[in-house]
């Protein structure tokens, strides 16, 4: 199983195109976003409301309603989105094996066996650590950067007239 869930490509992707407003405030629908990516309202709106609870989007009322970036894209961290949608999940479980040993009466194990953190789950915990300050690093800003670097202008320019077609409540006008 990976360690960083689909959902969270699907809502990086969904905040890059927020980002990508052309007023920074122009909110677009869930319904609108999922119809972009092919994949199902209900499952994008439970996204949605992982963000919003994580304070990265707020929800905006009015004809112009939708969900709008609740910060400016420099300021949300790659880290900080998959923390909001897959919480706070370990990157390493550890089992405690090293206390099932063949060699140790079951539930006898002895002390220098159990003592401390094990080695292995040592290591996962550095690379945990070292994994989430450089997933911290990256921004929404950096992202986007690379993300309108990478696609022709034709592109962004198909996408904006995409999203305009939908009104605030995610249908077609």
């Amino acid at each position: 199983m990976a360690y960083i869930s689909n959902a969270v490509e699907y809502g990086l992707h969904c905040l890059l195109y927020l980002s990508e407003s052309p007023t920074g405030r122009e909110g677009y629908t869930v319904r609108s976003l999922a119809a972009f990516q092919g994949v199902p309202k209900d499952y994008l709106a439970k996204i949605f409301t992982k963000l919003h609870k994580a304070g990265l989007v707020i929800a905006t009322e009015g004809v112009t309603g939708g969900f709008v970036l609740a910060r400016p894209a420099e300021e949300i961290s790659v880290l900080d989105v998959i923390e909001a949608i897959d919480a706070h999940k370990p990157f390493f479980e550890c089992r405690d094996i090293r206390e099932k040993c063949a060699l140790f009466e079951e539930g006898a194990s002895p002390q220098w066996a159990t003592d401390g953190v094990c080695a292995i789950h040592a290591v996962m915990l550095e690379v945990e650590k070292k994994m989430k300050q450089e997933l911290d690093r990256y921004t929404l800003s950096s992202l986007k950067k690379a993300f309108v670097k990478k696609a022709p202008d034709e592109f962004l320019d198909q996408m904006d007239k995409w999203f305009h077609m939908f009104s605030p409540q995610g249908k077609m006008r």
